[in-house]
């Protein structure tokens, strides 16, 4: 085993080490500052401050309003609230009529899942297709749309291939159908977006990207776990998901989880200041420069060009990705085989299949996600174990 101190991790998409600011930021809240947000008294009245100048915060800087930002436990949760919260009989009896719902088929496993559940209860789901690079075609989403469509989903940036899809076109397209829908007395179309892995890299102020609804996440930006977001435009007919004593706007009951809600805030600030992804697209290329100079029989799951500055995900015709990952986890190199939230970690991934993979070279890929602490030397070095662990496993 390599020694713990000299291992190296590229796996950001999976999770990311809590920035120390964003650490120092929450650490009164666990001690000090421990009231409840919801007591009258001034420990209360203490809690609740920094959750309204979190909540501020967040809504200044994505340029929404303060009511619109919503703290969930997860993005999955976050997810779950977008999705069946607008949905009719969502949570009840199977729905009387057939209310139908957009999306693709590759959305994170807490966008897929509750639509599964709609369907059970009677909803009409239809999954958009994308091309070999992970895009879909914003013809085929207007045309799939109907007179009973309520909802579109498609996730900004994917977690596995790392593929951007043009939400503000798909955006701008929805508000031109609905001005046509409110002539006709047709029903709203209201559109959700999976932001997670987009947070840290893309525009996601709402108004510019014309969404009705956003997720985000902490652990994915250098903030803690358990701590997601949705923002919901004002007059979106959202219900709860979880009931209780009416925290959050009314949409997600349960005390406030204070200390994480700050860091959360913390997190997204430090994003917002920081100068972009093209010092991690950089180191990026040239990882794939070194894989591709010294083990030319390798394959690039989407596109290159329109992806996340931080995303590989990298086929090695003839290698099992599980062998592999164990082979470059001993020796020092922490990398995935796709998203982490999966029970079945191993299981095929839908994103590649999705883009044409078989099952078989499906099993053969990884994802290699680089962070704000990687360094060039890290890189170099993670070239060379991947080089020489591929010529091991070779079959």
């Amino acid at each position: 085993m390599v020694n713990k101190n000299k291992r190296i991790y590229l796996d950001y998409a999976a999770t990311t080490p809590v920035d120390k600011g964003v650490l120092g930021a929450m650490a009164p809240y666990f001690s000090d500052k421990f009231g409840n947000p919801s007591s009258i008294h001034s420990f209360g009245q203490e809690a609740i401050a920094a959750v309204d100048s979190a909540r501020e915060k967040i809504a200044k800087l994505l340029d929404c309003k303060f009511e619109e930002i919503i703290f969930t436990g997860s993005a999955t949760e976050a997810n779950n609230l977008a999705i069946k919260g607008l949905i009719p009989n969502s949570c009840g009896r199977k729905s009387l009529g057939r209310t139908h719902i957009v999306s693709t088929n590759i959305e994170h496993e807490s966008v897929l899942e509750p639509l599964k559940e709609l369907k059970k209860l009677g909803h009409e789901i239809t999954y958009l297709k994308v091309d070999k690079n992970g895009f879909i075609k914003i013809s085929n989403l207007e045309r799939a749309i109907k007179n009973n469509t309520i909802l579109v989903s498609v996730i900004y940036a994917n977690n596995e291939i790392g593929t951007i899809q043009p939400i503000k076109k798909i955006g701008r397209l929805l508000e031109k159908i609905n001005k046509k829908r409110q002539e006709n007395n047709l029903p709203r179309i209201y559109f959700h977006t999976d932001a997670v892995q987009a947070l840290q890299f893309l525009e996601c102020r709402p108004d510019w990207l014309k969404v009705d609804l956003m997720t985000f996440s902490g652990h994915k930006i250098y903030g803690p776990k358990g701590i997601g977001a949705l923002y919901v435009r004002k007059g979106t007919p959202l219900r709860p998901i979880i009931l209780g004593g009416g925290q959050e706007f009314g949409l997600r009951s349960g005390t406030e989880n204070v200390p994480y809600i700050v860091g959360f805030a913390k997190a997204v600030e430090l994003v917002f200041s920081a100068k972009g992804g093209s010092a991690i697209k950089n180191l990026r290329d040239k990882l794939w420069g070194y894989i591709i100079k010294n083990k030319g029989d390798v394959r690039l799951n989407g596109s290159f060009n329109n992806r996340l500055p931080n995303n590989l995900n990298i086929r090695f015709p003839g290698i099992s990705n599980e062998s592999l990952l164990i082979a470059l986890d001993r020796g020092g190199l922490a990398v995935s085989a796709g998203s982490a939230c999966s029970s079945g970690a191993m299981s095929t991934s839908h994103v590649l299949r999705a883009i044409g993979l078989t099952e078989c070279q499906s099993k053969e890929s990884i994802r290699i996600t680089i962070g704000k602490n990687t360094t060039e030397k890290e890189i170099r070095i993670a070239a060379e174990i991947i080089t020489k662990i591929i010529k091991t496993l070779k079959i």
